[in-house]
């Protein structure tokens, strides 16, 4: 069945939560518009009214939905990446973002919730600006700050995988899931910052294979149209 819903995602191109509800959205399918929100310009448009007015919390994503046969009733607003995710998996079932397994189900679950709340709350954006001021925190210390929380969420995530290594490409088996959702922003973000990757040849391949996915490589943040050229 065709999702007669209008979706308007609020997000930055280098937004590694964005890109998570990006990836979803091109996973399932759906057409969607971008409203861009600088989370640094001019002190962060995230900051000023307008936006204030759609997430009290400042930060993005936002999806704002408007529904076939509401009549002038508001748009649905949805706010928290994997809140979102869920959403739409759950207006949109097909393709699902997890096994048929229960047991694995969970482990997905269990995954995707390692790096939402244990890897990436410590190295966002906020963090980050925070560290450097008023902290006044040195860029060596910084990368080291960043560096030690992704090596040691890492490893975990590595070591995580190694059972499933035969079941696929991907995760948890031959489809990507809400784990593959997780973990290539995040691991884009290791590139970026230069970390040592060395040690995880199993995460490694598997965001490699994520970037030959149509759905992973139109998230990608050079690819979205407020990237700058």
């Amino acid at each position: 069945m065709t999702d007669m819903r209008q979706y308007k995602l609020y997000d930055y191109w280098r937004s590694s939560a964005a890109f998570r509800v990006r990836i979803a959205l091109n996973l399932k399918g759906l057409d969607y518009v971008q409203e861009s929100v600088h989370l640094v310009r001019d002190g962060g448009e995230q900051h000023q009214a307008a936006f204030h007015s759609l997430n009290p919390q400042e930060r993005v994503p936002v999806l704002e939905v408007l529904e076939p046969g509401r009549g002038d009733a508001p748009p649905v607003l949805v706010t928290q990446s994997l809140t979102i995710i869920e959403y739409l998996n759950e207006q949109s079932p097909e393709p699902s973002i997890y096994p048929a397994d229960l047991s694995l189900k969970s482990k997905v679950h269990a995954f995707a919730q390692a790096i939402a709340c244990d890897i990436h709350p410590l190295n966002n954006l906020s963090v980050l600006q925070y560290l450097q001021s008023p902290l006044q925190i040195s860029a060596e210390q910084q990368q080291a700050w960043y560096e030690h929380w992704i090596a040691t969420g890492f490893r975990a995530l590595e070591e995580t995988l190694q059972p499933f290594i035969g079941l696929g490409s991907y995760c948890f088996g031959p489809d990507p899931t809400l784990a593959d959702i997780m973990l290539v922003p995040q691991a884009y973000n290791a590139h970026r910052f230069k970390c040592s990757m060395e040690t995880y040849p199993r995460i490694n391949q598997i965001y490699e294979s994520c970037l030959q996915h149509e759905a992973f490589s139109r998230a990608l943040p050079e690819n979205q149209p407020d990237a700058p050229e």
